[in-house]
C-alpha cells in the first residue's frame, strides 16, 4: 500500500461509508479544506475537537545562508500553517500502528525504507 492518500482517494473513501456520489463528496472536501485556508488567511486558529488544531505561526526575521555559496541571505518575517494533532488523535494514531505491527503487518515507515 502506497504511503501518500490522495485527495482522491479520500473522495472515494467517504462516498463509499455515506452513500454520497463522488462528485458531492468531492465538493465537500473541497470546501472544507477551503474554508480552513480561508480561515487561516485571516490569522485565525481552527480547532477541531478529537482531531486537532489548525494554526498560523510566525517566523522572525533572520539571516540565512546559502548553503551553495556560503553567502548570507536576509529572511524577512514569514507566517506558516501548523497542524497540531489532538492527543486523543496522537494516542489513536500510536495505538493503532502498534496493533498493526503486532499483528504481523508493517508500519508505513518500514515500508518506505
Amino acid at each position: 500500500m502506497p504511503s501518500n492518500v490522495t485527495k482522491a482517494e479520500l473522495v472515494d473513501y467517504i462516498a463509499s461509508k455515506t452513500g454520497l456520489t463522488k462528485l458531492e463528496v468531492k465538493a465537500v472536501v473541497e470546501g472544507f479544506l477551503d474554508g480552513i485556508k480561508q480561515a487561516m488567511f485571516q490569522g485565525r486558529r481552527i480547532e477541531i475537537r478529537g482531531f486537532g488544531v489548525f494554526s498560523v505561526k510566525a517566523r522572525r526575521a533572520r539571516m540565512a545562508r546559502n548553503p551553495r555559496t556560503g553567502e548570507q541571505v536576509p529572511l524577512g518575517e514569514r507566517y506558516i500553517p501548523a497542524f497540531r494533532p489532538s492527543d486523543e488523535f496522537i494516542s489513536e494514531v500510536d495505538s493503532t500502528i502498534k496493533e498493526r505491527i503486532s499483528s504481523g503487518g508493517q508500519s508505513s515507515e518500514s515500508q518506505d525504507n
